[in-house]
This record gives C-alpha cells, sequence and structure tokens, in this order.
C-alpha cells in the first residue's frame, strides 16, 4: 500500500508540474508576440542570466525583450563584444562545444603614443558634419528622413559584417574598396588555405574579393535570422565600430568610367556599353562584343556615359549601379552614425588611424601596393568636352555627397 500511494503522490506531483510548464510556454509564446509589434531596446553590454519570475502576472514585455537581447549577445557576439575579450572563465559545467566555438584572438598591440592630435580632430569634424548635413533641411535627398526601418532589405547588401571583431564597414566602389574588403576577409577569417585562415591581403584573388560568399552582410540576415534580422543589425550598430571611405564625387566617376568603359569590360559593355552607343552615340547596331568594339575603336565616351546618368530613362529601368550609384544610397550616413569616416585623398593616414583605433593594427596593415587613383588635379581635364549644362546637372546629381562628407563645390567646372 506505501508504494501504491508514493506512486500516485508522484503522478499527481508530475501532473502540476507539466501544466505549470504548459502555462509559462504559452505565457512566452504571447509575450513573443507582443514583442513583434514592440519598439526594441539596446541589448545590456554583458548577458545576464533570465531573471526568476517572481510576480506572474505582471507586464512581461521589458524582461522578454532584455532576454532576446541577452540571446543576441551570447551566440552573436565574442565575449562581452569587445574585439579581443580573453577567452571566458570557466563556468564549471562550460561543454566542450562551447570551448570549440571560441576562438582565440591575437592579443592588442600595445601603442606607447596616441593617436596625432590633428588626426583625432580631423575625424570628430567629419562626423560632426555628417550629424549637421543631416540635420539641415537644405541638404535634400530621397530617404534622407526615413528611419533604419524602412530601409529596404537590398539596400543594405553593402554593410560588411566582421563579428569576430566588432567590425561594420559600408564599402563604396571606386574608394579602395578592394583592398578594404581583402582586409575584411583576413579579419573574420572567411578564406581558408589548407584549412589556415588567409593572412596575406594582397595573396586573395580578386574575384574572390569581390565574391558575396566572402562576406556576410547585412542584407542577408533576413535569411539566416528571420524575424529578429532587424533587431539584431540595430545591436550590432549600436554595439560595433561602423567605418565608410568616400572621395570626391565627380573624381569617382571619372575613375569608373576609366574602369569599366575604356578598358573592355564585357559584363558592363553588354550591361551598359551598348546603351549609351544606341542611345547617343549614333550607334543603332553596335558591335555585339566588348573585344569587337574595342578592336574598331568603339566604346562610350566620357560624355555619353554622363548623359546616361542624366537620362531620366535610366533608373527606370534598373537603379544605378553601385560604381556611380550615390554614397548616400550606398550607405544611409543619415540612418547609420559612422564611427570612423575616411578619405581616398588622405587614406595612407586615414587607414592607419582606423587600424589603430579598431586595435588589430598587429593583424593587418592596408596595401599600399599596387594603387592607381585617378588624380583629382586631372579632373577639369575630363570636363572640358562636357557641355555647361550637364555639368550643372550632373552637380544637382550628386550634391548631397559633396555636402554630406565635405567637399568643396567644383565652381571651376559648373561655372564659366
Amino acid at each position: 500500500m506505501g508504494t501504491s500511494r508514493m506512486f500516485r503522490i508522484f503522478v499527481v506531483l508530475g501532473s502540476v508540474f507539466m501544466i505549470l510548464l504548459i502555462i509559462i510556454y504559452w505565457d512566452d509564446v504571447g509575450a513573443s508576440h507582443l514583442y513583434l509589434h514592440t519598439p526594441v531596446s539596446p541589448g545590456p553590454k554583458i548577458p545576464p542570466p533570465p531573471p526568476p519570475r517572481q510576480q506572474p502576472h505582471t507586464s512581461r514585455t521589458p524582461s522578454f525583450l532584455s532576454d532576446i537581447d541577452a540571446f543576441v549577445n551570447q551566440f552573436l557576439e565574442p565575449g562581452t563584444g569587445e574585439p579581443t575579450d580573453p577567452a571566458p572563465a570557466d563556468s564549471g559545467n562550460q561543454s566542450e562545444k562551447a570551448e570549440e566555438r571560441y576562438i582565440p584572438r591575437r592579443e592588442w598591440k600595445i601603442h606607447l603614443s596616441p593617436v596625432a592630435a590633428e588626426l583625432r580632430e580631423r575625424q570628430e569634424q567629419r562626423r560632426r558634419l555628417l550629424q549637421e548635413m543631416c540635420a539641415n533641411d537644405s541638404v535634400v535627398f530621397p530617404g534622407k528622413n526615413r528611419s533604419f526601418d524602412d530601409i529596404p532589405n537590398k539596400e543594405l547588401d553593402h554593410l560588411i559584417v566582421d563579428d569576430r571583431h566588432g567590425i561594420i564597414y559600408c564599402y563604396v566602389p571606386k574608394v579602395a574598396c578592394s583592398n578594404w574588403k581583402r582586409l575584411m576577409i583576413v579579419l573574420s577569417e572567411s578564406l581558408l588555405r589548407d584549412g589556415v585562415p588567409q593572412r596575406d591581403p594582397l595573396s586573395i584573388p580578386n574575384d574572390l574579393v569581390h565574391n558575396s560568399s566572402m562576406h556576410f552582410t547585412f542584407n542577408k540576415f533576413w535569411k539566416r535570422y528571420g524575424k529578429f534580422a532587424k533587431h539584431l543589425m540595430k545591436v550590432k550598430l549600436k554595439k560595433y565600430t561602423k567605418f565608410i571611405f568616400v572621395r570626391d564625387p565627380f573624381v569617382r566617376l571619372i575613375s569608373a568610367y576609366r574602369n569599366k568603359f575604356e578598358l573592355p569590360n564585357e559584363n558592363f559593355y553588354l550591361r551598359f556599353a551598348q546603351v549609351m552607343l544606341r542611345r547617343y552615340a549614333n550607334q543603332p547596331t553596335p558591335p555585339a562584343s566588348a573585344d569587337e568594339a574595342f578592336g574598331m575603336g568603339i566604346h562610350p565616351s566620357f560624355p555619353n556615359f554622363l548623359q546616361y546618368l542624366l537620362d531620366p530613362q535610366t533608373e527606370k529601368e534598373m537603379p544605378f549601379n553601385e560604381h556611380w550609384r550615390q554614397v548616400y544610397r550606398l550607405c544611409h550616413p543619415c540612418q547609420i552614425q559612422y564611427d570612423f569616416v575616411g578619405h581616398l585623398e588622405t587614406v595612407e593616414e586615414d587607414a592607419e588611424h582606423l587600424l589603430r583605433q579598431l586595435k588589430v593594427d598587429n593583424v593587418v596593415e592596408f596595401p599600399t601596393s599596387g594603387r592607381n587613383f585617378t588624380a583629382t588635379t586631372l579632373e577639369s581635364d575630363w570636363f572640358n568636352t562636357v557641355p555647361l549644362e550637364t555639368r550643372k546637372e550632373l552637380y544637382k546629381l550628386y550634391e548631397p555627397d559633396f555636402r554630406l562628407f565635405g567637399y568643396d563645390k567644383p565652381d571651376s567646372i559648373i561655372n564659366e
């Protein structure tokens, strides 16, 4: 009889326990549904343990959001979120899987001298200018006043994330982005050679540098994280160091033209050059291939290229290609507060400063070889054959980039 009675008691207690679990589970499900319609709160720096449920009938939305933020930090950020945190202390029951997941990092390089005051001031001025221009009603461009939540996912494809060091880089084509992408591959260790991470940026082939599979970008978050994607982006934007490099907008256009249309490039010839030749160069039946066209000395002129940019029909057919799309459309500087704004015109000083700020200058250095920058001093020569009205319209098209990033209005080009 004693054994039977004990058995019935255990059955009753087990049933009560299961009922409590079901209540708690459905309570959390309800909270998660509420979370999808509630503004998110910034996550804590160090993930705390889940708080005990002492008052089950009070509102659980803030607690749930904190749990989600802690969850984000635990499986998406290294250690406490700092780039090179030491290995977490053994808690006694740390699993082998957790130990395998942790990747030890190199020690920070210790500098005996601080970054030069003029370099720090330069960065402060650039960041302050961005904030002022974004708040200035005289600077007008599409999407300026929208929130980060309103940016379509397809427009977030230039934001590269390195979770190992807590870095976000928005790449701008024709602004040394190939070399910066190489550094991001090395830092994130996304390229292995015989099982060993690639350490030499210049040894990475160009086709891999621009291969999207080598980079984890914001637009890939939706596929991996689903409904939590936007919240994870916000957590990283708050905690990680965000940087961007820009250059004079007109010089960037010249560089894009030289690289894509003065040299045989089959892809750009078929997609863009043939259109320019038919519309603006009196070539109703342009050659079928880039090699054939260049063999005949046929390619779009620089004025043809600018006509294509200013033609309203161009963007009705497709958005601007990334090589001539405005920076404010690529990197959303009024929605993302960048911690570092580099200029190609000062790239060597800025690169050294940035790598020190990221504390990875003992791991990588910015490649200084093989650079072929279009000189700003040749800018006026390129526009000599461009009609004045075209120059003025072109400036209006790229004026936000000039003003946001502190480039002087090119009066010598748009005024005669």
